[in-house]
Order: C-alpha cells, then sequence, then structure tokens
C-alpha cells in the first residue's frame, strides 16, 4: 500500500496542496494562485510542477496512493466542474480526468465545502458527530451537510447549496449565480465589502473606511476599522451576522443539525460576527430546536481543513477507466 495521498484545495484566488500521510497529518504543503491562469492547460502544468517539487523533496514520489481535489461545483459523480462561477474557466470541465493523466495517478473530486465537511468530521469540531452543516465562509459561501454519518450528495451530486438559498426576495443583490438575492451575495467575505461599498454610499455617518478607495475595500478592512470601535464597521458586522443567524434557523428547521461549524477567513472575526449570529438565530428558531444547535468554529487550521478532506477522498480515488 503506498503511504500518501495528496490533497488539492481548489479557492477562487488560491490552491493549497499538501501531501498527507494514513495518520492525517499533513506532511508539507503549498500553495499556487487560481486566478492568475486563464488557461486550465497552463494552471495544471503549474499546479504539477508544485505538487512534485513537494513530493521531490519529502522523498514520496511514486508513494502516492491517489490524489483527492475540493473545488467550487465539482462533481462527485462524474470528476467534472460544472458552472464554477469564481474560477476563470470554461465549463464544464473534466477536471478529475486531467489532473489524472497528468498525474499518472487516481483523482476522486468533491465540492470544496464537502472536502472541508469531510476533514472536520475525520479531523476537527465535528469528530463523533453524525449530524453537522459546514458552512466556508469565503470568496463564496459554501457549504456541506452530513446527516447520519453521512455526505449528502442528492441524485446529480450538487446537494447542499445553501450559499444560494435566497434570503432576499425582493431587491436582493446579484449573485455570481447569475440569481439575486442569495446568501452569498451578503455573508461571503465579498458580500461582507458589498455591504461596505452600500452603507458609505447611502449613509452620511463618519466612518475609518472613508479613507480609502471604496472599490477596493475588503471585508478586512471592515474587521479592522470594527476593531477599531468604528460605528459603521460594527453596524457591518452586525447586518451581516444577523442574516446568517436567521438563515441558520432556516437551515435547522431541514436536517436538525447537532453543530453549525464555521470555516473560512470570516469565520475569524469572533463575536463581532459570531454575537448577533447567535441572537437571530435562536430569535428566529422554531421552538422545537432553540438551544439545541451549536454554532462553533473549526478547529483545523485555515488550509487543513478542505486540503485533509479532500486527501481523504485521494484513498478512495479509482484509475480512470480506459
Amino acid at each position: 500500500m503506498k503511504p500518501y495521498v495528496v490533497g488539492i484545495d481548489i479557492g477562487g484566488t488560491n490552491t493549497v496542496f499538501g501531501i498527507v500521510d494514513a495518520r492525517g497529518v499533513v506532511i508539507a504543503s503549498s500553495s499556487i494562485k487560481t486566478l492568475k491562469h486563464a488557461d486550465v492547460n497552463d494552471y495544471i502544468e503549474d499546479l504539477y510542477q508544485g505538487v512534485m517539487h513537494l513530493l521531490e523533496t519529502h522523498d514520496a514520489v511514486g508513494k502516492v496512493h491517489g490524489i483527492g481535489i475540493g473545488a467550487p461545483n465539482a462533481n462527485y459523480y462524474n470528476g467534472m466542474i460544472e458552472s464554477a462561477v469564481n474560477l476563470p474557466w470554461p465549463t464544464p470541465l473534466p477536471l478529475a480526468k486531467m489532473v489524472s493523466e497528468k498525474f499518472g495517478i487516481p483523482v476522486a473530486i468533491t465540492n470544496d465545502a464537502n472536502a472541508a465537511a469531510i476533514g472536520e468530521m475525520t479531523y476537527g469540531a465535528a469528530r463523533g458527530m453524525k449530524n453537522f452543516i459546514m458552512i466556508t465562509l469565503g470568496t463564496g459561501v459554501g457549504s456541506g451537510i452530513v446527516i447520519n454519518g453521512q455526505l449528502v450528495y442528492g441524485h446529480d451530486g450538487f446537494a447542499g447549496e445553501l450559499g444560494h438559498t435566497i434570503i432576499k426576495r425582493n431587491n436582493g443583490r446579484l449573485c455570481g449565480c447569475g440569481r439575486t438575492g442569495c446568501l452569498e451575495a451578503y455573508c461571503s467575505a465579498t458580500g461582507v465589502a458589498r455591504t461596505a461599498r452600500e452603507f458609505l454610499e447611502l449613509r452620511p455617518d463618519p466612518s475609518l473606511l472613508r479613507n480609502l478607495p471604496i472599490e477596493a475595500i475588503t471585508s478586512k478592512d471592515v474587521y479592522d476599522a470594527a476593531v477599531n470601535g468604528d460605528k459603521l464597521a460594527l453596524e457591518i458586522f452586525e447586518y451581516t451576522g444577523t442574516i446568517l443567524g436567521e438563515a441558520f434557523a432556516d437551515f435547522t428547521v431541514f436536517s436538525s443539525p447537532e453543530a453549525i461549524i464555521l470555516f473560512g477567513g470570516l469565520a475569524k472575526s469572533g463575536d463581532l460576527l459570531m454575537k448577533p449570529l447567535r441572537e437571530a438565530m435562536e430569535k428566529n428558531m422554531l421552538s422545537m430546536f432553540k438551544g439545541k444547535v451549536k454554532v462553533l468554529l473549526s478547529e483545523l487550521k485555515e488550509a487543513d481543513a478542505a486540503v485533509l478532506g479532500a486527501s481523504a477522498l485521494g484513498w478512495e480515488a479509482k484509475p480512470l477507466e480506459s
């Protein structure tokens, strides 16, 4: 038995990859920029060079059982990436096949948030849980739903896109998916920046954020201003947390999770986000679920959850059919 797998997490901005052993230890990891590759073949070449460099450095060439990939809108059943709005390549894209042919190693692929859920269930805050929802707050809002110990894929591989539940029916923001009012348009890192721009344009309040070019404001800028007591920035977090909490109350009705686990940059905002989130969630919760659902932060290091989850798929990867 070959002792390692490679886990690859493809994000809208960066791709992180690592060598993982059978105990779930990340032996080494590195990253490349996703967005700079307009041609997917150039991207796969860059990825190949990066992974092979890691394998050579750690004496792991020829010792990899399989590669697992977590990517936006990746279909576990057919190995395709289908209509991924945060990636720069035309879709559908047979990514599992392309990567497998490049490396000569079996590849399995799943949605990036599903990969994070698998990592959390195996190594993190969801250890021992059979019913939980993983929410990733990054460039978009991703989710992985685990019911009775099984990741929910649905009949076509796309179940559980909670970031694209519509939370504003009238005059909602345009989302990257083409619809309006999606949770992702409000509660992703990008959504927080959009809220900041809206608040600044519509209101006269003084704010530290007015010192920045309005189109360049990021969620990190909003966080920094909020930590410094900026009233407008604090209201942006209150607004974002309230929307998330209301959505979580709805999600609970569907699968009665033991916990909802948050992962990603925005989840690190602490009480700025968590306080309004928990208050809105309980306020809107169906009475039979009140006080039952924990909201937890991921226990895995930023890159590790998705890399570990993706790597777990690597043990299942089967050679391509000829």
